[in-house]
């Protein structure tokens, strides 16, 4: 992965519909090689999808809340973790319309054998939410003998 590679990252993820054209021309490649670049971003799993982001108060969950978890000292790490799977809300991140849903999914949760408690912090705005860094100096590198 080198500095192109980074940047066509970054074109994508601020326009996932852009055209290899577009990508090319924001990067400085011919169409077809940012098209060849980007079948390598995929193939090697660094772009694992395309997806549209959605508002989610404009589909009616507009309470983000973080919870933590803290299980009780007899519990069973698995039991728990099948327990919390088998829920509808998104564990971790619970997603609502309203502050009484929260309390609700924070009810059901508590009541899963071995947890002992939960500690929310809900969450007032997403700025940066679903962005990774994609800056040179924080991406991992792989070494010559680890590239394909």
């Amino acid at each position: 992965m080198d500095t192109v590679d980074r940047r066509i990252i970054a074109a994508l993820r601020r326009n996932a519909r852009a055209t290899y054209a577009e990508i090319g021309r924001q990067v400085g490649l011919s169409s077809s090689a940012a098209h060849e670049r980007v079948g390598k971003l995929e193939a090697a799993g660094v772009i694992t999808g395309y997806h549209a982001m959605v508002d989610p108060a404009a589909i009616g969950l507009g309470v983000t809340a973080l919870v933590g978890i803290h299980p009780s000292d007899t519990a069973d790490d698995d039991d728990v973790a099948d327990e919390l799977g088998a829920l509808a809300e998104f564990v971790v991140k619970i997603r609502v319309a309203t502050m009484d849903e929260l309390e609700a999914a924070l009810r059901r949760l508590r009541a899963i054998p071995g947890v002992a408690r939960t500690r929310s912090t809900v969450v007032l705005r997403t700025r940066f939410e679903g962005r990774p860094n994609t800056s040179e100096t924080d991406m991992p590198r792989t070494t010559d003998e680890e590239q394909p």
